[in-house]
């Protein structure tokens, strides 16, 4: 379910915020393409603001000429001061006096800005990936040259929307088709393409670097040791000029948080806020995993509009619960335009697969599904694994119609009546040997 959205008011502006989760107060500066609802429907961004606010209030915003806060034109952005003002109108809508801070790569500046010059509102200060100026200039090498600004000024004029920056960004998303394509509806739903080549040259012009010694606040300086945009040597830049700010490089490559391994940063986030790192038991269990995604999703998207396409959405989501519970899974998640399901039976999850083919059939909608079984780790916010990455893999052999399995699926399912038509031997891809792939039939 969808967070309430509000709105505070910034003279005659309004700027949408959200607010989750219970504990100590964070404020999550906005990034500079966002759009609170639709980031909900990103599988990803939906366990970064959850794994957030497990243990803080989190507020969380759309800056003013972003998402689902009132318009700017491209030619009147405002400058980084006044956009600043966001955080202190939200804090006072929600009569909010301090709060820890927190500002994720372009929303750094923004953030460090904040805690230099409200001091007495900056409980702590995070930052993610994170940057005093994202440019080169003389003294500061370590800034992106010249030849890459223009290569992403270039993309959000000519293909905004279409997940080009998203996979230029983000290592873990090149080549899944399926991500990049709600990624570009996320972009597309954050800022038209004038805004976003627009906030796109402002960004690489943004340099808070004189402020840096005046932060007074606890600070922590996380970030993804290979991140290829905003480099680690950037992240050590910031703690060296902030006064006692303590720098810690975790692994990784991707630039945006609600991509790859989330949890790797927001453990240094949890702990340094709370005082305790968190535990994430897992339980490794035999189970069958299920994935369907609806076939041509995105015409189907644009052919209904983003209004009727949501509501179909919704009731696909619904239907898929009903189906999922009555044979006995659970649902580890939604994926925008499908779900991973666990089931503890496999002749169970393929009998789920065909129910959720001809409900689906009821609303419009022609989805394909892949399952395989195989041990998994059970997490407290779903299942994960290699079991999970063989079930997605075969999804995506499958056409429309189409339940194709693991030959492990077939092998266990002996004696239940199901039938399988073989559909050869297949390389999947980051999986090591080839596998028996089949079609479940009815």
């Amino acid at each position: 379910m969808i967070p309430e959205t509000r709105y505070a008011k910034k003279d005659d502006a309004h700027i949408a915020y959200q607010v989750v989760g219970e504990g100590l107060d964070l404020m999550l500066v906005s990034a500079w393409f966002s759009h609170l609802e639709a980031r909900w429907d990103l599988p990803g961004y939906a366990h970064y603001i959850r794994r957030l606010c497990s243990f803080s209030r989190l507020i969380s915003f759309d800056k003013y000429g972003m998402g689902l806060s009132d318009p700017i034109p491209s030619k009147d952005l405002p400058l980084l001061e006044d956009w600043m003002d966001d955080v202190s109108a939200v804090m006072d809508t929600i009569g909010l006096e301090r709060a820890a801070i927190m500002g994720a790569g372009e929303a750094s500046p923004m953030a460090v800005l904040f805690a230099a010059t409200y001091p007495e509102r900056t409980e702590a200060l995070v930052v993610a990936n994170g940057t005093a100026r994202i440019s080169a200039a003389p003294g500061y090498e370590i800034g992106a040259p010249p030849a890459l600004q223009e290569r992403f000024i270039s993309m959000a004029e000519e293909s905004w929307g279409r997940g080009d920056i998203a996979a230029a960004i983000n290592p873990s998303l090149a080549g899944d088709a399926a991500a990049l394509d709600a990624w570009g509806r996320f972009f597309r739903l954050s800022a038209s393409p004038a805004t976003a080549a627009a906030v796109m040259r402002m960004l690489f012009e943004i340099d808070v670097r004189d402020v840096l010694s005046t932060i007074r606040a606890p600070t922590l300086v996380v970030h993804r040791q290979d991140n290829p945009i905003i480099t680690a040597d950037q992240g050590r830049y910031l703690a060296d000029h902030i006064e006692g700010a303590r720098f810690v490089a975790v692994p990784g490559a991707d630039y945006g948080l609600a991509v790859g391994d989330i949890d790797v940063v927001i453990d240094e986030v949890e702990e340094f806020l709370t005082g305790s790192r968190p535990a994430h038991p897992t339980d490794r269990v035999l189970a069958t995993v299920l994935f369907t995604d609806i076939v041509e999703s995105t015409p189907r998207a644009v052919e209904l509009g983003d209004a009727r396409w949501r509501q179909l959405l919704e009731r696909h989501d619904e239907l898929a619960r009903e189906e999922v519970s009555r044979f006995g899974g659970a649902i580890a998640d939604f994926t925008g335009d499908g779900l991973v399901a666990s089931f503890e039976g496999p002749a169970r999850a393929v009998r789920c697969a065909f129910a959720l083919r001809d409900r689906f059939r009821s609303l419009g909608l022609e989805v394909r599904a892949g399952l395989h079984t195989g041990e998994v780790e059970r997490r407290r916010d779903g299942v994960a694994g290699i079991g999970v990455h063989i079930a997605a893999r075969v999804l995506a052999l499958a056409g429309a119609g189409e339940v194709l399995v693991s030959r492990t699926v077939r092998d266990l399912v002996t004696g239940s009546g199901l039938r399988f038509v073989d559909r050869g031997t297949h390389t999947l891809k980051g999986v090591p040997d080839e596998w028996e792939i089949l079609e479940a039939v009815e």
